[in-house]
């Protein structure tokens, strides 16, 4: 017969003393605990108000991390971070359907500062329609290979390649330059100077070439020449990045970072 909770098995008379605690177990409730576990980002609304934020980040609890968030004091940056930060300021019912580009993957990467307004990707073979009305945001609709995507933080990002592309082609030149010389200066992101290089060159019918390749210049005027390189098999189209790697036999990034 089990014996209830409280009774003794010893005979009357006989004090009972508690077994000793065992090595390393904690005896109390709370005695040893893991230490809570903080979010590493806030932003407002989740769970404080932007001034309780501003009041937080004055008394140094907190650390300014982005436009609209706040981070851990020492909590070191990383792309994945970054990505997590953007994501939250995307909505969340078309954020499986936008990919971050040209200057804030650059921004998530490391290689400029946070822009104003999200620049997000649209593939050209979903709808943009439905799309249009996002606040914060900047729409462009390219076309997307499976290679020009990587998964960070949540959110998806065009990888080091594309970005270095699109930067080349659309961003104009104060800006364009220096996120191009942090993307080219992290062997870890795999992107080339030749390979932009050539890449821009294999693409006929590309708008702002020319501007794209004058930008690289300022990088490597050796690398640019006056005529285009000759190119057996062109792309055609050229929006995707790993087309681009395709045609001149470059191996290209494809793992998630």
């Amino acid at each position: 017969m089990a014996t209830p909770p409280g009774s003794s098995s010893a005979g009357p008379g006989r004090e009972v003393s508690a077994a000793p605690p065992r090595q390393g177990c904690p005896t109390g409730g709370t005695e040893g605990a893991a230490p809570p576990r903080f979010p590493e980002l806030y932003a407002p609304g989740k769970p404080f108000a932007g001034p309780e934020l501003q009041s937080l980040a004055a008394d140094g609890l907190l650390a300014r991390f982005h436009h609209n968030g706040y981070t851990l004091p020492g909590l070191p940056p990383s792309p994945q971070l970054r990505a997590r930060a953007a994501a939250g300021a995307v909505p969340a019912a078309i954020r499986q359907r936008v990919v971050a580009g040209r200057m804030t993957a650059a921004w998530i990467y490391g290689c400029a500062a946070e822009p104003d307004r999200l620049a997000l990707l649209v593939d050209a073979k979903r709808r943009v329609s439905s799309l249009r009305n996002t606040r914060g945001c900047t729409l462009h609709e390219v076309k997307l290979g499976p290679f020009d995507v990587v998964s960070l933080g949540g959110l998806m990002v065009s990888s080091p390649l594309r970005t270095a592309l699109d930067i080349a082609l659309h961003v104009e030149t104060e800006r364009a330059v220096p996120a191009l010389t942090g993307l080219l200066a992290r062997p870890q992101q795999d992107v080339r100077l030749r390979l932009l290089v050539l890449a821009i060159e294999a693409t006929p019918r590309v708008p702002h070439k020319r501007a794209a390749l004058e930008k690289l210049a300022l990088l490597a005027p050796a690398l640019v020449s006056g005529s285009t390189v000759d190119v057996e098999h062109p792309v055609d189209p050229a929006d995707g990045a790993e087309d681009v790697a395709e045609v001149l036999g470059v191996a290209h990034l494809e793992s998630e970072l």
